[in-house]
């Protein structure tokens, strides 16, 4: 499993890093242009995308990803899964997140059970 960790805050990144690593290459990014930059330019298996970033929110990396995905003809459901990891809890947030097409919604503080459950019901574990 290749995965893009998209996260501007310093120990966030390190403890998603350190989770994921055990299932492969972990790349990092620390804002919304670095993540659509790595997107571009890379083939991910699964995003863990932040919403509160500086230069682009998740929100706007999130729909610029599903947009790419769809001009290149990728079928709604096929595409890089997106796991949307926050401290954002509010039933906002998480309704614009799926309507943008998120597979799913991980708020912080989580558990690496947690973490895992989720990587397994995408099937990419």
């Amino acid at each position: 499993m290749k995965t893009l960790i998209v996260e501007d805050d310093f120990t966030s990144r390190v403890v998603l890093q350190e989770l994921l690593q055990p299932y492969g290459e972990v790349h990092i990014a620390v804002n919304g242009n670095e993540a659509l930059y790595a997107f571009e330019n890379g083939t991910y298996d699964l995003i863990c995308l932040d919403i509160n970033m500086p230069e682009k929110d998740g929100h706007q990396v999130l729909e610029e990803i599903r947009r790419i995905e769809d001009e290149k003809g990728v079928r709604q459901g096929n595409g890089v899964k997106i796991m949307m990891i926050t401290s954002l809890k509010d039933g906002k947030n998480v309704m614009k997140a799926f309507r943008n097409l998120c597979d799913c919604y991980l708020p912080k503080p989580f558990s690496k059970t947690q973490l895992q459950t989720y990587i397994q019901e995408l099937k990419l574990i």
